[in-house]
């Protein structure tokens, strides 16, 4: 019993992946129009399917919306009872239908094409009504289904799946779409905290204290209570990073010289050339040399070395990453 479950298993697994295989060799022209049509759309990418494709759809809909082109999924039974209203000249509309012949998708086709929007079919039937009203066909190619009775869809289903893949990812290399953008696109879960920049959690403006070198400590301990922080950068008359001051260099100083150094130039106590990070750098990074060298707080700076800003260990806290 086991092996012919086993067997069965393989099979459907057999059959799906060559639906996909197979619509890796019979790429042509019309994908590249497809993307084309895509490209140029003013307004959001409409996603259309009924039954098991309308899940397809809104999958696609999902990953065309988080690389940056604005998508919907529009359910073809509720289109055809009011929601074409949310349809505009400026949209482009992908259907699904693996017959071509769905009613409630085809009912639908005669206001889409009154509107004057493109239309792209997935379909496995080139000759059907929705590849006749269709600006460009793409034909999954699916013959049979996985499913051992040849109803359930499963092969056409993941066909589709992968051919909206395919689009939305050569969509997102064809706009430019870059890891800021999918960062900005993501600001929630583990996905977003992966791709957050240092930039995007430090401390800058009033909260980033700064002083000259020759600060008196006193003055340095003012501002770095003034801004709420741990420490203060030490910098030249140009911005630039030259140290950093620390409430624990204060109190190794204090233990070994007294209150005498409150006096002193904060260059005298601070640490040159600290350890610091580029705004541009992924902060799991900077997350990652606050852990391994043991230190609560990093100086921030730009391309030119200026100190823009303090990323304590608390913000990476807050953020999520500890």
């Amino acid at each position: 019993m086991k092996s012919n479950i086993l067997k069965t298993a393989r099979q459907i697994l057999e059959i799906e992946a060559s639906s996909i295989l197979r619509l890796s060799r019979n790429l042509d022209r019309s994908f590249e129009k497809a993307i084309e049509l895509m490209a140029g759309c003013r307004g959001r990418i409409i996603l259309s399917g009924m039954g098991k494709p309308g899940f397809i759809a809104r999958k696609i809909a999902a990953t065309l919306a988080s690389t940056g082109s604005p998508s919907l999924f529009l359910h073809p039974a509720e289109a055809i009872h009011g929601d074409l209203g949310m349809v505009t000249e400026d949209d482009v509309m992908i259907a699904i239908s693996n017959s071509g012949e769905t009613d409630e998708i085809v009912k639908m086709l005669s206001t889409v094409k009154k509107i004057g929007i493109p239309l792209i079919a997935l379909t496995s039937n080139s000759e059907s009504s929705l590849a006749r009203y269709s600006d460009v066909v793409l034909n999954l190619g699916v013959d049979r289904e996985a499913c051992p009775l040849n109803l359930a869809p499963s092969a056409s289903t993941t066909a589709a799946l992968a051919m909206g893949d395919a689009l939305a990812l050569c969509l997102l290399k064809k706009k430019g779409f870059q890891t800021e953008d999918f960062a900005m696109l993501h600001p929630g879960g583990s996905l977003g905290k992966k791709l957050l920049k240092v930039k995007d959690l430090m401390r800058s403006g009033k909260f980033n204290p700064t002083v000259l070198p020759e600060t008196t400590v006193r003055k340095a301990l003012l501002t770095i209570t003034s801004a709420r922080a741990g420490s203060c950068s030490v910098v030249d008359k140009k911005g630039k990073l030259l140290g950093i001051f620390t409430d624990g260099d204060l109190r190794r100083h204090l233990r070994e010289n007294g209150e005498m150094i409150l006096k002193e130039p904060v260059k005298k106590l601070a640490t040159l050339k600290p350890l610091h990070i580029q705004e541009e750098r992924l902060a799991a990074e900077a997350l990652h040399l606050l852990k391994t060298k043991k230190i609560d707080e990093l100086p921030v700076v730009d391309k030119k070395g200026r100190a823009v800003g303090l990323l304590d260990v608390q913000d990476l806290l807050k953020a999520g990453f500890v």
